[in-house]
């Protein structure tokens, strides 16, 4: 690592794009997690709950696109885990995606087997 990535890294407080970019894609997943699996306990109910077919489809959108966005930031970040730019929370958004898109899956699939 050169001097140019010591005296540019961001601070501890300060919010750099990756940073941002990994935030949102981990709430939009952890909040696809929160709908599928509300999807799965409840199947039957309205999406006001958050469940039903309309909950499992929101929770495997919101997965994916939580994946697709983490991914983006793990692709453009130029440096490794705790340089401020994101990285590890792309990586966390990823994890937190996949398991909201399998939830949603998961819910899709028994509502096309049960009916």
């Amino acid at each position: 690592m050169d001097v140019y990535h010591l005296l540019a890294a961001p601070g501890v407080t300060s919010m750099s794009a990756g940073r941002i970019g990994a935030l949102l894609a981990a709430v939009l997943g952890l909040a696809g997690v929160i709908i599928g699996g509300l999807a799965l306990a409840r199947p039957a109910s309205r999406f006001g709950t958050g469940s039903g077919p309309l909950g499992a489809a929101a929770a495997l959108l919101a997965g994916v696109v939580g994946m697709a966005l983490g991914a983006v930031v793990v692709a453009t970040s130029d440096s490794g885990i705790g340089t401020g730019n994101g990285r590890g929370g792309a990586y966390v958004a990823l994890a937190v995606g996949l398991v909201a898109a399998v939830l949603g899956g998961l819910a899709l699939a028994r509502r096309r087997r049960t009916g």
